[in-house]
Formats: structure tokens, C-alpha cells, sequence
């Protein structure tokens, strides 16, 4: 008994000493401890040279992770095993998140720089007060097509894509809500449309517009376009700047049928180890010099008022990109559909998918 004891004994030591030894471990790694912080992002969605510059500032260690959806983000917050210290999901998503509690409500006495951000993004439907969350960036989904392939061409609608010349010619964003939206809005139905009979309906008007479509992807849709190995695109207006940056046949327009304005913000999740660095963060990035580095990179439109003084005027004259009032009004924001028609939405676009 004695020997079994001391056995017990010594196997827990070796397992606490283990157990100690990987947070050393970790620790040295930069993956824990008070000086890490854990940033949860979209891909390719900040200035690298920001990040070692936060680093030089704070003395955080930045640990980078991405994500390539709402849905695959919500996921892992919600299942908590990674202890993020800051995500920046989309409003919709936000919305579902505050739900949940999935988010951390917001202490904005420690926040410094929110007086930069244009009124206009602030206190929107999906967190009024911004409790809960700060914005970052927001933009368009609208068509990036080349001119010089296409110069028989004109795009001014989604309808313009439906066109039989077409066919095989369209890359088109991976994703369910864009998708099926585009469907509602070509009809003139709301991008969130809880109605069966007008979901139905337009999965039926997209099933014209299958043998138009080259291709669903996601990050590649922007070198295959600046590659010419596709003619037209619908997606995202800052990764049509990126495009149209490096091929100057390429250029972006929003469909007169009105498409989807979308906010991507800047969330505290549930999961937060160290709240020091989210808020050092958040007022990092508020910071108009810091902004305007990171929106000319990125190519999203910054929310950040004070900085457009420190962009180029070609860019904040762009009415592709900074839409004036009355297009704004022709945009629609995604809101969260709740669980019974995201499925639905969800199923449309599988069956597009696989029968296209």
C-alpha cells in the first residue's frame, strides 16, 4: 500500500510538473501569459507593419489567427476552447453574438478615439450604444469585371449578369447569404426575406444564372481576376480595390437593384484572457494615422472620419467605395435570420451548389 502511495505520489508531481512546464513552454512560445494578446481577424485584413508596430508600442506579443467566415468564427468562440482576446465578426453575426452572450459588454471608459468614428456607423440596429462592439471597417458586395475582355459589355445590374454571352464567365463569392441575396434582389425582394415562397422563387431565378458561373471561391477570386483567368466577379468591394490596384482593366460597380452594406466591428469575446491588450487594441486602431495606413492597405472603407484627411483624395471621392447618401439608401445590411431560415438559406445554397 505504502509503495502504490508513493507511486500515486510521484506520477502526480511528474504530471504537475508537466503540466507547468508546458505553460513555461507556451509561455516562451508567445501563445499565453499577460504580455500575449490573441486577435482573431478575417484573413489578410490588417496592415502586417501595424501589428509589429502595436507590438513596439505595447510590448503585447500578438498572436494572429483567421477565420474565412462568420459561421466558422461563431463556431469556435462558441465551442471556447481558444482563449481569444479580441474577434471582428460581422454585424449580423454581432447580433446573434450579443444574443448569447457570447460577447463581452463594453467598458467605454477605457475606450479613447471613438469621437473619430462618422456618427453615421454608430449606434446601429444590430448593437445601439455600441456595447458592444467598435467598428473597423465596412464596405459593398457589387461586380468587378474587366473592361478591356468585356468591352462589349455594361454592368449596372445584377440582371446584367443573367446575359447568355456569359456563360462560364462569372467567379462568384462562396457564400450562402450572398448568394441567395442576390437571387432576392434581383426579384426586388429584401436580402432578408423570411418568406418561403420568395426564397423559393429565387433559387429558382439562379438556377438561370448556374451556366454563367465559372466558379464559387472565396480569397483566390482576386488572382484569378488581376490574372484575367476570369472576366467578372461578384465580390467584395475592398477585395475589388485590391484587383483594380494591380490590373487597371478591372472596375467595380454597385447594381442599381441596391446590394448589401455590410459593417465588420471590432468584439471583446467571452473568451478573453486579457482584457488590458483588447482595449489597447481597439484604441490602437482608432487612432485616424493608424486607420488610414490600415484602409490603404486593406482597401475597405474606414468608418474613421478623422482619418480620411490622411487619405488620398482619388480614394474617398470613389463613389464605388465611399457611396454618397442616396446610394446608401439602395443598400441593404444582413440581419441575423435566426436558426430556422439561416438552415434554410444554408439548404438553397447546397442545392445550388450540387445541381448547378
Amino acid at each position: 500500500m505504502k509503495k502504490l502511495t508513493s507511486l500515486a505520489l510521484i506520477i502526480t508531481v511528474l504530471s504537475i510538473a508537466a503540466y507547468a512546464g508546458g505553460l513555461l513552454l507556451e509561455q516562451a512560445q508567445g501563445t499565453s501569459g499577460q504580455d500575449v494578446f490573441h486577435l482573431y481577424n478575417w484573413g489578410d485584413y490588417i496592415d502586417s507593419d501595424l501589428i509589429d508596430q502595436f507590438e513596439e508600442e505595447t510590448g503585447y506579443r500578438v498572436v494572429y489567427e483567421t477565420f474565412d467566415s462568420n459561421e466558422a468564427m461563431y463556431t469556435k468562440i462558441q465551442q471556447g476552447g481558444t482563449g481569444y482576446d479580441l474577434a471582428i465578426p460581422s454585424e449580423y453575426m454581432i447580433e446573434r453574438m450579443i444574443e448569447e452572450n457570447l460577447v463581452v459588454e463594453l467598458d467605454h471608459t477605457q475606450i479613447h478615439g471613438l469621437e473619430n468614428i462618422d456618427p453615421a456607423f454608430l449606434d446601429l440596429n444590430f448593437d445601439p450604444g455600441n456595447r458592444y462592439s467598435i467598428p473597423y471597417f465596412w464596405g459593398t458586395l457589387g461586380i468587378a469585371y474587366n473592361e478591356e475582355l468585356l468591352s462589349d459589355f455594361e454592368f449596372s445590374s445584377w440582371q446584367d449578369l443573367y446575359q447568355l454571352e456569359l456563360e462560364n464567365s462569372i467567379l462568384m463569392i462562396d457564400g450562402a447569404r450572398e448568394l441567395i441575396g442576390i437571387g432576392l434582389q434581383t426579384l426586388g425582394y429584401s436580402l432578408n426575406s423570411r418568406d418561403e415562397a420568395e426564397l423559393a422563387a429565387a433559387a429558382d431565378v439562379l438556377s438561370d444564372l448556374a451556366p454563367n458561373i465559372k466558379a464559387l471561391v472565396a480569397d483566390e477570386i482576386k488572382m484569378y481576376m488581376i490574372q484575367e483567368e476570369a472576366s467578372i466577379a461578384v465580390t467584395f468591394s475592398g477585395e475589388a480595390a485590391d484587383m483594380m490596384w494591380e490590373n487597371e482593366s478591372i472596375v467595380y460597380v454597385l447594381p442599381e437593384e441596391g446590394s448589401n452594406l455590410w459593417f465588420d466591428n471590432m468584439v471583446i469575446p467571452h473568451t478573453v484572457q486579457n482584457e488590458e491588450a483588447a482595449y489597447a487594441f481597439i484604441n490602437f486602431m482608432l487612432d485616424p494615422n493608424i486607420a488610414a495606413q490600415n484602409a490603404d492597405y486593406v482597401g475597405y472603407s474606414t468608418p474613421n472620419e478623422a482619418a480620411m484627411a490622411f487619405l488620398p483624395d482619388e480614394t474617398v471621392e470613389d463613389k464605388q467605395f465611399y457611396p454618397s447618401p442616396e446610394m446608401m439608401e439602395n443598400l441593404e445590411v444582413y440581419q441575423d435570420l435566426g436558426l430556422e431560415f439561416t438552415g434554410l438559406y444554408n439548404d438553397l445554397f447546397l442545392e445550388f451548389k450540387m445541381f448547378r
